[in-house]
């Protein structure tokens, strides 16, 4: 049985695709049965929510929802699934051999290879629907990652900001792309997450009032221009927030564009560029743009379909405001693209879908081309190869065993015999194609020869070859001059550079060092050198080269920074000067730290930090008690309470280390603790600062320990 959802989705469908349908998701009922997800829940919810997000959001047709739930049938056992071709084609097989093939990728918890497993997710699917399809399930473990174990958590969303996030912006999936990283920066930086989002939730009614005052003039000015609208208003993602915070290094207050509002249009598609300008003409009456920040993308729109009218101007009371300007039509497309805005519009035009979903091939395949001709994926220029660790390797095609060994070492390219293919054992010649797996076979006594070079693709294994066989030469010719001079001793004969030059021209050889080469190898015979040059003794006098030396230099520089700034103790706003108020035991504020006062019942105000655990629940529930605070800018000798939790391997010593170094920072310590178990061991200690400037100077220290593995400010010890 399909589920409601998937009904409603495809009511339309003729009643071959919904038998389709059904029979599909019989299969995977009948091969999850009993399977359960990591809190105890059937597997199946999952894959009956993936295909809800194929069919719903991204709004891809029967075949790709059957692929979802074959996939997730026979994606660990395989046997069996070649039978179905014949019951539901071999499209949709196609597809789910494909995503069964992307399942096998073990990405590591790293964005250094990212761009490589991209490309190879890519290579896998030569249909543009199996990529979406696996953003639509990453979207769905993301969606559920509170029920997975907190290793799970961290790695799957170290994945999907390095890997998916990235795939679903190159694709225009902005909405999935978004809600990806917001979740992925909650449990990868939780620190950082809550500060953004308590910082948005506490300000999120002053943005309501400028909003208010913005839109009231613009309103009027539409409504007389006849101009059918709607308003919608966007508030940046805590993720894109942050980030911006660290590119740019400012603070939360900093953000121009914090968030922006949408003019979104009601508009015949033939008319609705020229109505989107009218639109921005009546809202720069009002406000002054920034001519730099204006971008005009439904003249000419991004390759991957994305259409809108973007503007900054200056709003109300001095704030900074970014206007959207689209219409209906670009508002789906640019929320979850091409096939859902069909999808929404309940329009069969499977011709147009087939055109976007050729754009989304393109952009898989080749983001920097914007030609709309197909690339097939056999005309591909990389190939994508793993060592038997999972490492992946991007590579070029036609590329050898030994271009694999080169690409992995220098070394190990030298001294390449041979390798384990796919576990067959294959020569270095061999060609390697995307997804095989390498295990590299060496012989110490193996040499790089010339002919190598007529098998090798790469630019570093031809180099490195090319380098070797020259440094073979050089040795050559040094054991080759010795030779010859030695022997030119014992004959007590004399020789210049001309002598040595007659003697290369006599051997037909390139130069002197190929001559002395030659020599050292024994490819010329010494013992016929002595009558060649007694031909030659009388003729010549003797003339002695000498070579001069190169010399270096070095050049040293420095750098010296200096910060010197000092705030102090805490002020309640200046209306609240008198009142009372206590620091909150639950996060023990620090001078230094984002603060904010909570008017409290009995206590008078308490002062919390923005990314204390309790202060979402503050700000959102009880908005009307929260103050603003800052911290006094006058000097003080006040210290703070600040609690350190380390976690590390276990070493020896390590409890004297943290001593040593906190007492080295003539930082008071009340509390200390270590305990440990199954080689790891946790530290917590309670000190007293003068602000989280010092603590942050002690953290980056005892990060700095020998087997430290993490450093983190804790509430309480």
């Amino acid at each position: 049985m399909i589920s409601e959802k998937l009904e409603k989705i495809f009511r339309n469908a003729s009643e071959k695709e919904r038998r389709l349908l059904a029979e599909a998701s019989s299969v995977a009922s009948i091969a999850l049965e009993g399977v359960k997800r990591d809190d105890g829940n059937p597997f199946m919810n999952h894959v009956i929510s993936v295909a809800e997000i194929v069919a719903g959001e991204i709004g891809l047709p029967v075949p790709a929802v059957c692929a979802v739930f074959l996939h997730e049938a026979f994606r660990v056992e395989r046997e069996g699934l070649k039978a179905l071709k014949a019951q539901f084609g071999a499209e949709i097989i196609n597809m789910v051999e494909s995503l069964n093939r992307i399942s096998e990728i073990k990405p590591k918890e790293t964005g250094l290879q990212a761009e490589n497993f991209r490309k190879l997710i890519v290579s896998y699917s030569k249909d543009p629907r199996v990529t979406l399809i696996k953003l639509a399930d990453r979207l769905e473990v993301m969606r559920s990652l509170d029920n997975f174990p907190k290793t799970k958590q961290v790695k799957k969303s170290t994945e999907t900001q390095f890997l998916y996030a990235p795939l679903a912006h190159q694709l225009g999936l902005y909405n999935m792309k978004s809600e990806m990283e917001d979740i992925a920066f909650r449990f990868t930086d939780p620190e950082s997450y809550r500060l953004v989002a308590n910082k948005l939730k506490a300000g999120e009614q002053e943005r309501k009032r400028l909003t208010d005052l913005f839109v009231k003039p613009v309103e009027m000015a539409l409504r007389k221009a006849h101009i059918k609208y709607r308003l919608k208003s966007r508030t940046k993602t805590a993720y894109s927030i942050w980030k911006k915070m660290q590119k740019q290094q400012i603070s939360f207050e900093q953000v121009a564009d914090l968030f922006a509002i949408r003019i979104i249009i009601d508009s015949p598609q033939e008319s609705e560029k020229e109505l989107c300008w009218k639109v921005y003409s009546i809202v720069t009456e009002f406000y002054t743009p920034d001519t730099k920040r204006l971008r005009d993308w439904i003249t000419v729109p991004k390759e991957n379909g994305y259409e809108s009218l973007h503007t900054t101007v200056n709003g109300p009371q001095g704030s900074i405001i970014e206007v959207q300007i689209r219409s209906e039509r670009m508002d789906e497309i640019a929320e979850s693209g091409h096939a859902s805005h069909w999808s929404y519009k309940g329009i069969k035009s499977a011709g147009t879908l087939d055109t976007w979903l050729e754009g989304v091939k393109q952009l898989l395949e080749s983001p920097e081309k914007s030609n709309p001709d197909m690339i097939d994926i056999s005309e591909m220029d990389e190939i994508f190869v793993f060592t038997p660790a999972g490492d992946l390797r991007k590579l070029s095609k036609e590329a050898s065993v030994l271009d694999f060994a080169f690409d992995i070492h220098t070394n190990l390219g030298l001294k390449c015999s041979g390798a384990k293919v796919n576990g067959k054992l294959y020569s270095i010649r061999e060609k390697l194609k995307t997804g095989d797996v390498v295990e590299i076979i060496s012989n110490k006594n193996q040499k790089p020869s010339l002919d190598w070079l007529n098998f090798v693709v790469s630019s570093k294994a031809r180099s490195r070859i090319k380098l070797k066989i020259k440094e073979e030469e050089n040795r050559a010719a040094a054991t080759g001059r010795e030779l010859f001079e030695r022997r030119m001793n014992n004959w007590k004969l004399s020789f210049d550079d001309d002598l040595i030059s007659y003697l290369v021209k006599h051997y037909k050889l390139k130069s002197i060092s190929e001559f002395f080469a030659s020599l050292g190898n024994s490819s010329v015979d010494i013992a016929e050198i002595k009558s060649l040059i007694q031909n030659r003794i009388g003729e010549e006098s003797s003339k002695e080269g000498l070579e001069g030396a190169d010399l270096k230099s070095a050049q040293t520089k420095s750098a010296s920074a200096s910060s010197s700034a000092s705030v102090d103790y805490l002020v309640i706003d200046e209306r609240l000067n008198n009142i009372d108020f206590k620091l909150a035991k639950c996060c023990n504020p620090i001078k230094g730290d984002d603060i904010f006062g909570f008017v409290t019942i009995r206590e008078g105000i308490k002062i919390h930090r923005i990314t204390c655990p309790n202060a979402s629940r503050l700000i959102e529930n009880y908005p009307y008690r929260v103050q603003k605070a800052r911290w006094r800018e006058s000097a003080t000798s006040t210290s703070f309470q600040a609690s350190i939790r380390i976690s590390a391997y276990e070493e020896g010593g390590l409890g004297r280390q943290i001593m040593d170094l906190v007492a080295g920072f003539n930082i008071p310590m009340r509390h200390f603790s270590i305990s440990g178990s199954k080689g790891m061991v946790e530290a917590k200690l309670l000190i007293l600062i003068p602000n989280n400037q010092m603590l942050d100077k002690i953290i980056f220290n005892l990060r700095k320990l020998k087997g430290v593995k993490t450093v983190s400010r804790i509430s309480n010890v």
